[in-house]
């Protein structure tokens, strides 16, 4: 085994730790060293090796404030670069818990975590909000359109349905998002699938969407 910790390894024993604490608050009773045994196992390094590393994991919750797991003492002998790694790792799942509680999707096991059923509103109160609207040129998008002719620009797919008008359904997306300063203008447009339009706004992998766009598009400009 490597003397070094892989950002896998560490992660993994960052999470086992903030999972003990989370246990622990609830009031269950949570035996440590089989925590350990269970990393020993499966990254080949001693048991001993992760209740230190815990220790270290106490020092950094402590440094940001946090509180950390009583029998582990923070141990400062950790090097700076851990140090920064473990503080990123605690804030990336502290992210992620935060979210769980307001949407009910675990990011680390890619689920939806089970909740009571909502009450909701019988009778919803209506609210007023401000939203800016750009205006946008009717010919692009018409061109666009049929450049595409009923083909996602983005998937390559057809059209997911057809509209009354007899027209396949495709959107119109903006690389470069007309709120960042980008042109309503062909060269900034494209017609895609509502699956790929929600893809290129909200999925992780957003970025290597649009670089995909900007190699396959032809008229698509980085301006």
């Amino acid at each position: 085994m490597s003397s070094s910790w892989s950002h896998e390894e560490l992660e993994a024993a960052v999470l086992s730790y903030l999972d003990i604490q989370t246990q622990e608050k609830a009031g269950k009773k949570v035996i440590k060293k089989h925590i350990y045994q269970s990393l020993s196992d499966r990254y080949g390094r001693t048991a001993k090796a992760y209740e230190y590393r815990f220790q270290n994991i106490s020092h950094v919750l402590n440094l940001m404030g946090r509180s950390w797991i009583n029998g582990l003492k923070p141990a400062k002998n950790v090097g700076e670069k851990t140090e920064k790694q473990i503080e990123g790792l605690i804030l990336k799942h502290e992210v992620a818990r935060q979210q769980i509680n307001e949407s009910g999707w675990d990011q680390l096991s890619g689920g939806y975590v089970v909740k009571s059923k909502p009450l909701g509103e019988r009778e919803p109160k209506a609210g007023q909000s401000q939203v800016t609207i750009y205006s946008r040129s009717d010919a692009v998008r018409d061109w666009v359109l049929r450049q595409a002719n009923g083909d996602c620009e983005c998937c390559g797919k057809r059209a997911p349905f057809i509209k009354d008008s007899g027209e396949p359904y495709l959107e119109i997306h903006h690389v470069r998002r007309l709120a960042d300063g980008g042109s309503d203008c062909i060269e900034n447009a494209v017609a895609v699938c509502p699956n790929c339009h929600r893809a290129l706004h909200f999925s992780e992998g957003r970025r290597e969407l649009v670089e995909l766009l900007y190699l396959t598009v032809p008229r698509l400009a980085r301006k």
